[in-house]
């Protein structure tokens, strides 16, 4: 494809195109980070209090039968 086969308002479309999909990918990559820290946070919560649990149960004075 030669450059004189495209017109200068079909140049324009592809360039604001390639921007607004840039800025998904922008968006995406920010909800992507969010909800990995989310689920990180949810998964050291959950450990944290498996944690917890397996103190209590293993206190020296409690009896075990």
């Amino acid at each position: 494809m030669n450059k004189s086969d495209k017109n200068p308002s079909d140049n324009e479309t592809i360039l604001m195109a390639l921007d607004q999909i840039s800025q998904t990918i922008d968006v995406m990559t920010s909800v992507v980070g969010r909800l990995r820290t989310y689920m990180q946070e949810q998964e050291s919560a959950a450990t944290d209090k498996r944690g917890k649990e397996l103190q209590e149960e293993m206190r020296p004075d409690r009896i075990l039968h």
